[in-house]
């Protein structure tokens, strides 16, 4: 039989363990690799909570794990006209056939640029928690960097960062804008 003394301290443990991991204030980057996969979403800024230009631009590059090269800064990267964008159904992470096409044509470019590293950004409309739409976005985000390997694109040169809602590309209270948010958007840069 377990003792109360014992119950509070196990308690106690579990609490200060989840307070301990608490919520981050930057959006989820994970760095894609063939060994292990990295540590998934981190919980979004708390509802209310502003974020500056500077704070949602870019999270300074997190310490990598051992044997790993550190992450790069997604202020490393740019965008090229060559790669596309791809689109999502509405709270869903699915590679849509239409988009598979441009995924298609982003491996091709990819792998004839192979000097190039890849950052996939994942994003989401408005509608649901921060923390949901972090999550979500991570999701399309892997979605999008498992295409592209299964197309033949070297794991190792693909990282993948979560923005959830915090950078629309249009801000009207429409379907038709929040189709445009629900995305995968690529950034590159030389090795």
């Amino acid at each position: 039989m377990v003792t109360r003394a014992a119950q509070l301290t196990m308690m106690s443990l579990l609490l200060a363990g989840l307070m301990i991991t608490g919520c981050a204030k930057r959006p989820a980057t994970t760095a894609a690799s063939a060994a292990a996969p990295a540590p998934t979403a981190a919980p979004a800024p708390a509802p209310g909570s502003s974020s500056s230009g500077a704070a949602a631009a870019a999270p300074a590059a997190a310490a990598a794990a051992p044997g790993q090269a550190p992450r790069p800064s997604p202020k490393e990267f740019m965008a090229v006209a060559a790669l596309k964008e791809v689109y999502f159904d509405f709270d869903k992470y699915d590679i849509r056939p239409e988009d598979a096409k441009t995924l298609d044509a982003n491996a091709a470019w990819l792998k004839s640029n192979s000097d190039n590293l890849v950052l996939i950004e994942g994003h989401c409309d408005e509608r649901g928690t921060n923390e949901y739409n972090l999550a979500l976005g991570e999701r399309r985000a892997k979605a999008t960097m498992n295409y592209l390997v299964s197309q033949g694109v070297q794991t190792n040169r693909i990282t993948i960062i979560s923005y959830g809602e915090e950078r629309p590309v249009c801000t009207e209270k429409t379907e038709a804008c929040w189709a445009k948010n629900r995305r995968a958007a690529f950034l590159v840069k030389p090795r």
